[in-house]
């Protein structure tokens, strides 16, 4: 079956949360100046684009990414959409659809078809009720097209932290622009960085 990438292109242009690092490619060497090899320096956020965030991103004894457990990000997942365009999701948004399908939930918005340049300033994002609904029918990893599990002006950030108590793995900034709705295997693996807080990912979807 085709792939499905749902990781977003890394280029200067990509919004980055205000204040964060935005992408740079800086060429070292070139082949056109005669150099054997062409060789760039990357400097970016790890939360830059399609990308996993580690419990230490928020909790200071939080497990960093070469701590976390790889198995939520590999394996069934089911892409969901949702009609509502900003604020809390309840179980409500999801009554029409059998969550128990498969461990991996990818949440579709309004966010996968905005300008990818421009960052939003109101998503949709899970509640702790959805949250604890979700680990009642055993989703492992949450993952979203908009850039937080939060509103963007929270400081408390409710929802990563019960995310975090319930065991669920965290994605964002996904593009699910190309994937309907249904089941899949999901591939979204994280860099080992020590004591890393984030990670971006390459994330892509197999029809099943």
């Amino acid at each position: 079956m085709p792939l499905i990438d749902i990781s977003r292109t890394l280029n200067a242009a990509v919004a980055v949360w205000p204040g964060d690092t935005p992408f740079q490619m800086q060429p070292v060497l070139a082949i056109a100046d005669g150099a054997s090899v062409n060789l760039t320096t990357l400097t970016l956020s790890a939360h830059t684009g399609a990308h996993a965030d580690a419990p230490y991103h928020f909790a200071a004894d939080g497990a960093t990414l070469e701590q976390v457990d790889l198995a939520p990000y590999w394996g069934p997942a089911q892409v969901v959409t949702v009609a509502r365009t900003a604020g809390e999701l309840t179980p409500a948004d999801f009554a029409h659809v059998d969550l128990a399908a498969a461990p991996r939930l990818l949440v579709r918005s309004a966010a996968s078809s905005q300008d990818p340049t421009v960052f939003p300033t109101a998503i949709v994002y899970p509640g702790p009720a959805l949250i604890a609904h979700l680990a009642a029918q055993g989703i492992v990893l949450y993952g979203a097209d908009a850039p937080s599990m939060d509103a963007i002006d929270s400081k408390t950030l409710p929802g990563h932290h019960a995310l975090r108590r319930h065991g669920i793995a965290i994605l964002e900034g996904l593009d699910l622009t190309h994937a309907p709705d249904g089941l899949y295997e999901l591939v979204a693996l994280p860099l080992k960085i020590a004591g890393g807080d984030g990670s971006p990912v390459r994330a892509v979807l197999r029809a099943v």
